[in-house]
């Protein structure tokens, strides 16, 4: 009855496919599909608005954050294509940790990744319907205000508007929009309601998309693909003509600091490329295809986020992109309102196949957690005629759609780096547990290049020492004063000095380590506030899993 009981990957393997019942999932996908699909879930709101506020802080060098943090998942991507490649099984780092680290953690890292996908979710239709508003705007159809945003939202704009209107400035036609709607919102028990009416219609359509096939679901992204991708080539070329390069000096305005302080918002942009591997029992060789999905997929956006960063900063100053929408924003400002309103489309299925994505993935987790006794059964049962784990997709749905009418998509965006990255870490510390796992077993076509990391180890942790010498020290010297932030920071150096020692006695593959470290120097980037939350979340999911998941284990059963 150990907590860190493990199942092997044969196990793994023969229960895949079917859920006990005679029904499996369809074996349709090819690498170009897994690609779509990695790059309909990674461009998003990233590059259409988080981008902004980004480059906002960190300046021109933001795009060497999105280099960082594109090294970073790629370390993570190899990882998860060696494990994708050994156990071709549908629930990503959930079905990775089993095999590697065990139960409790398997749990953990599940339970993670809710809040990478369907807590993610929430944010992504907040931001789609924010999209669809200014769409409908530009063509003069008007939504109600109540039904466009939730009670908080609505009361700190509304907030906002009066206190400028009390200091003497004169309401505009958006302001009078506001303050009228909010004063015309219907009233249930003498409360207001507001109610974020379109970011829970297209939660409901996803979720039917997705509860219908991946056949269909797979036709749509694609298309969708295709189309966002033309339009940022669009973007990139026609401001290319509009650069000055003036605006990129200076290149990092607020120092290296100011380029990492957008890291949660940058990071968010990459975070969909593991939802491929929720797919590995829909592919048709996953083994081959998936790895090659992952890398391909994350090599496309990294070139497109690099281009869109430098061309944006070239074309205004950078203190002039904190804004919702700054793609669009600086085509308007050089009067090109036609390429902003190509923009605003693109902007709406962008962040259409990124629900997409994240709704295919988050009930395939569930499915392989149900499918090991963990979760209950109806989790885990696929469709006879769709071939979809159909209650999953529904509760899925459920938990996405309903919180989008009240909560504001601000508090969920940290949260969701801080699951994500949780995941990498414990991915990327798997693979080196899995020679001695896998054995004499034969190894998936896709094999880690092994990489001792007796010296390189133990060099970069000391050159990243030496390049935060100065936060090192006054971390030191006001311990105990410090703020969390700066505990995390000397945490994270801890565990680097005894994962360097440890490379050294044990010759540990660099691009695994790698992997892990960099992940949780990102981890400790992210607001102190958001690491409160994310402790919260973790307790819950533990008190689910003692009360349920801890005995209804397969490995449990079969033990006794």
């Amino acid at each position: 009855m150990s907590l860190f009981r493990k199942k092997s990957i044969s196990a793994m393997t023969s229960d895949a496919g079917h859920d006990g019942h005679g029904h499996g999932l369809n074996k349709i996908l090819t690498v170009k599909d897994l690609t779509y699909l990695g790059i309909a879930a990674v461009v998003g709101a990233g590059i259409f608005s988080t981008i902004g506020s980004a480059a906002a802080d960190g300046g021109p060098g933001i795009s060497l954050l999105f280099v960082i943090t594109a090294i970073t998942c790629g370390f993570s991507a190899l990882c998860y294509a060696e494990f994708a490649s050994r156990v071709p099984v549908s629930g990503s780092a959930y079905t990775y940790a089993y095999v590697s680290f065990g139960e409790l953690v398997a749990w953990i890292i599940g339970w993670a990744l809710i809040l990478e996908y369907a807590i993610g979710n929430i944010v992504v239709a907040i931001s789609w319907s924010s999209y669809f508003n200014n769409l409908l705007q530009g063509i003069n159809v008007h939504l109600p205000f109540w039904m466009t945003t939730n009670s908080s939202t609505a009361t700190e704009v509304f907030n906002t508007v009066q206190q400028a209107v009390a200091t003497g400035k004169v309401a505009d036609a958006d302001m009078l929009e506001i303050i009228n709607g909010y004063n015309s919102a219907p009233k249930i028990m003498g409360y207001k309601l507001f109610m974020n009416i379109p970011a829970f219609v297209i939660v409901a359509l996803i979720t039917a998309l997705a509860y219908k096939g991946i056949q269909e679901s797979k036709k749509s992204a694609n298309a969708m693909v295709i189309f966002k991708i033309a339009v940022i080539i669009l973007v990139i070329i026609l401001g290319f003509f509009y650069v000055n390069t003036d605006n990129w000096n200076p290149f990092m305005p607020n120092g290296f600091k100011g380029v990492l302080q957008g890291v949660s918002a940058v990071f968010y942009a990459y975070i969909g490329f593991d939802a491929i591997s929720t797919t590995a029992e829909e592919c048709k060789n996953p083994q081959r295809d998936l790895p090659r999905g992952m890398m391909y997929s994350l090599l496309i956006c990294t070139i497109l986020y690099i281009l869109i960063a430098l061309v944006l900063t070239g074309m205004v100053h950078y203190s002039e992109l904190d804004v919702d929408d700054p793609l669009a924003y600086v085509f308007d400002k050089l009067g090109l309102k036609w390429i902003g309103y190509i923009i605003s489309i693109s902007a709406v299925i962008a962040t259409t196949s990124v629900l997409l994505v994240f709704q295919l993935g988050q009930p395939r987790i569930w499915m392989s957690m149900s499918r090991d006794g963990l979760l209950p059964g109806a989790f885990g049962k696929i469709h006879p005629k769709y071939k979809t784990p159909a209650f999953a997709t529904i509760v899925t749905g459920l938990l996405v759609g309903i919180p989008t009418l009240f909560v504001p998509g601000s508090l969920m965006t940290d949260l969701t780096s801080i699951g994500t990255l949780f995941a990498f870490v414990i991915v990327s510390g798997g693979v080196l547990l899995l020679p001695r796992i896998n054995g004499n077993q034969q190894a998936g076509k896709f094999k880690l290049p092994y990489i001792n990391g007796q010296i390189i180890i133990p060099v970069l942790v000391a050159a990243f020492i030496y390049a935060f010498r100065t936060r090192f020290t006054e971390a030191i010297s006001n311990f105990g004063h410090e703020n969390h932030q700066e505990m995390l920071f000397l945490l994270f150096v801890a565990i680097a000095i005894i994962v360097a020692v440890y490379s050294i006695l044990k010759k540990l593959s660099v691009i695994p380590v790698l992997g892990a470290l960099s992940c949780m120097y990102l981890m400790i980037e992210i607001p102190t506030i958001s690491w409160l939350w994310f402790f919260a979340w973790m307790g819950l999911g533990l008190a689910l899993y003692f009360a349920y998941g801890y005995r209804k284990s397969k490995l449990a059963t079969a033990a006794a």
